[in-house]
């Protein structure tokens, strides 16, 4: 063979392989794109509140919608408290296998046989974040069946992925004021807030409400929420940053709850035609009860809806004679859902973010984000935008 000869042999050999290789890469994507990313616990070993489970990322098959389900393309997801307690397993019914997380917003993208409403289709939407909590004000109708989605073994339902199916009563149409990270992040702690106010402190225009640890998602709601309302809004922080930014949003005062006579610093700020607290919302538990009675009106009401600080509490002389009332709240139903939504459409309001995370597979700055958490570092809530930065073009 010529030198000519063996040179166009190496060419065609080099182009037969590259096709070759174009046409495996082609089918690769084609594959990868049949499949998701799913963000779930990987495995580890501890004591609960030692263990720190680490993330991991799988791909599963896209999901396809049953008769009555839609398939929702999510935008963004957000992290709550719970999940910073399922990583320590400090959460009954744990699943290492399910998608993480119960915030999220998308678009449907897919509608089963049997889903009337075909206009759903391309429709921005909020997930439910609850399951087996239908239409009952008292509590759920089969506790055993309650959850809060993500990392459950109850559910394989969680917003920590590309796809998810749902009951088509399971999503709500998304305000058209919020974008897609400040959707992700309403739907748990927009809940709880709106179950605590309504619900449970039956909270009126003009009454005065003291919310505790602003900063947290579900606090920085109900400030949102009662100002939106109408009410006179205080509330403690373990930050002076944190207090003036509450104040921008609408809080008429507060204190650092860090004193130890944080509460005769909020009973200074109150109107004098109404110097005392009618509602206390709290996630914190700890002693609150000993200083809230200090504010309250007689009669006042405590809605406790967690106890980050400790899992019990002092219920002191003075809050019987003060006839106060303590009310503990977990989450809501789904029309209180509903109806927390229309509130937040009709009012314009935007939920707080505090840091968006680009990119469902970054698990690096997820992992950031929950040690913001961890931290009390953030002032609102934590997202993840699913989709991947664009790469620098060269």
């Amino acid at each position: 063979m010529t030198d000519l000869g063996l040179l166009d042999h190496i060419r065609k050999l080099l182009l037969r392989n590259k096709c070759q290789y174009d046409d495996m890469l082609k089918a690769s994507k084609e594959s990868r794109a049949a499949l998701q990313r799913v963000l779930h616990l990987g495995q580890a070993s501890g004591k609960p509140g030692e263990i720190y489970y680490p993330l991991q990322l799988k791909r599963t098959e896209k999901p396809v919608p049953g008769d009555h389900e839609v398939l929702v393309q999510l935008k963004a997801a957000a992290l709550n408290h719970r999940d910073l307690f399922v990583r320590q397993h400090q959460y009954p019914a744990i699943s290492l296998d399910h998608p993480m997380l119960s915030d999220g917003y998308g678009v449907i993208t897919e509608v089963g046989r049997d889903v009337s409403n075909k206009s759903q289709l391309g429709e921005n939407v909020l997930l439910t974040p609850m399951r087996g909590w239908i239409s009952d004000p008292a509590g759920p109708e089969d506790p055993q069946k309650w959850s809060i989605t993500g990392s459950t073994r109850l559910y394989d339902v969680g917003t920590a992925q590309d796809y998810v199916c749902v009951h088509k009563d399971e999503v709500v149409p998304a305000p058209k004021h919020l974008s897609a990270t400040e959707g992700a992040a309403l739907p748990l702690v927009g809940l709880t807030a709106w179950r605590a106010l309504v619900t449970k402190a039956a909270v009126q225009p003009g009454q005065n409400v003291l919310i505790t640890g602003i900063g947290g998602g579900v606090a920085l709601s109900a400030l949102q929420f009662g100002v939106a309302m109408g009410a006179n809004v205080f509330v403690t922080s373990g930050s002076q940053e944190k207090l003036l930014r509450a104040r921008d949003l609408g809080a008429l005062g507060g204190a650092i709850y860090k004193l130890e006579t944080w509460e005769a610093d909020i009973r200074r700020q109150l109107p004098p035609s109404r110097p005392f607290i009618d509602a206390v919302i709290d996630g914190a538990g700890g002693d609150i009860v000993v200083k809230a009675v200090k504010l309250l009106k007689p009669g006042g009401v405590i809605v406790q809806y967690g106890m980050t600080v400790s899992p019990k509490m002092n219920w002191p002389m003075p809050a019987v004679l003060l006839n106060a009332e303590l009310k503990g709240t977990t989450m809501g139903f789904r029309k209180e859902f509903r109806d927390m939504v229309a509130f937040v459409d009709r009012e314009g309001i935007r939920p707080v973010i505090s840091r968006v995370v680009q990119g469902l597979s970054n698990l690096k700055d997820i992992d950031g984000i929950f040690d913001d958490m961890k931290a009390g570092r953030q002032m609102g809530k934590l997202v993840i935008k699913m989709e991947e930065p664009s790469s620098p073009k060269i």
